[in-house]
């Protein structure tokens, strides 16, 4: 099967989105050490943290000590998410490599997670931009239920072209389309794809796939077939938005590393560095990470006939 997609950019938001949700705070060291794990793994981009109000999310109040305890690289891009202004400022002291600014395509969730309307977050990001701008950063832009909302249900593919379009206006390089609480179905993933594509064609889209429902990897196929090459993910599957409820996991980066390697279709991540930090983050967490590859192995993975017990008959 060809999808026309021969290579593909993965953005991990492990230490990000992964860990926003958890109840158990993550140590600055340890982030800091799965991060850089990371880079060696072979991933060009990642989402490192995000530079909210310790109060929304306590787990990320470190998001400054840890990009500055990271071993810089030239060739990775480090991002952040940015709510406002004033978390802008924070990160261009930090002197990051990209601002990622959200919303949300329903009002009702956009208040829940930013206490503010649609509109109100579209005018703060004008500030956040001519901020950037000034100091040479790019700007990227999340729309978080793109696929539909726990509040309001589905989202009109009108919405997220209007939103795209003034993302464009903005100046952003792209837009995310976040699947916040795994509500993406193929589909719904393909209509929205076109929508966006047929009115703003030159708008690079990055795809945010959770796995709530089951149909994480599924949704990444739609994705291929519409050419889509941009995607985000995380190591071991973990992860969710504390302002929606049953949130759950984003779509496993071994996971789909995996897949994306059956179909021969590069991603410049070395899977097995990936289970290894898969595995360290399970041991942090303290628990059993929803990640299949990490525990199973790649498809073609051997054991020794001496250490399988052998079925014995009546």
């Amino acid at each position: 099967m060809d999808f026309g997609v021969k290579e593909v950019v993965l953005t991990e938001v492990g230490t990000r989105d992964g860990f926003q949700s958890e109840k158990k705070i993550v140590s600055t060291n340890d982030k800091i050490m799965l991060i850089n794990d990371l880079v060696k793994a072979g991933f060009q981009r990642i989402e490192f943290s995000s530079f909210v109000s310790p109060k929304a999310i306590p787990q990320l109040a470190d998001a400054a000590e840890v990009i500055k305890g990271v071993d810089r690289n030239n060739d990775v891009k480090f991002t952040a998410l940015v709510p406002n202004l004033r978390g802008a400022i924070r990160a261009l002291e930090c002197q990051i490599d990209e601002i990622v600014v959200f919303l949300s395509a329903s009002e009702s969730h956009n208040q829940k997670n930013l206490n503010r309307s649609i509109h109100e977050s579209l005018t703060g990001f004008e500030e956040v931009v001519k901020l950037a701008n000034d100091n040479n950063i790019p700007v990227h832009g999340d729309i978080s239920t793109a696929f539909g909302c726990p509040f309001e249900g589905n989202v009109q593919y009108k919405k997220l072209v209007e939103i795209s379009k003034q993302y464009k206006a903005l100046g952003f390089k792209g837009v995310t389309l976040g699947d916040t609480t795994g509500m993406a179905t193929p589909p719904i993933v393909k209509a929205a794809i076109r929508e966006i594509q047929d009115n703003i064609p030159d708008l690079d889209i990055t795809l945010h796939f959770h796995n709530t429902r089951g149909v994480g990897l599924a949704n990444v196929l739609i994705g291929l077939n519409e050419g889509i090459y941009l995607y985000e993910s995380c190591f071991g599957g973990i992860g969710g938005c504390p302002f929606a409820p049953d949130a759950t996991g984003n779509i496993c980066s071994e996971d789909l590393v995996y897949m994306m390697n059956e179909m021969n279709i590069k991603t410049g991540i070395n899977i097995n560095h990936l289970i290894k930090i898969a595995k360290k983050a399970e041991k942090i967490l303290e628990y059993k990470l929803p990640g299949q590859v990490m525990h199973a192995g790649e498809r073609l993975k051997k054991y020794s006939l001496e250490d399988v017990k052998t079925a014995k008959g009546n």
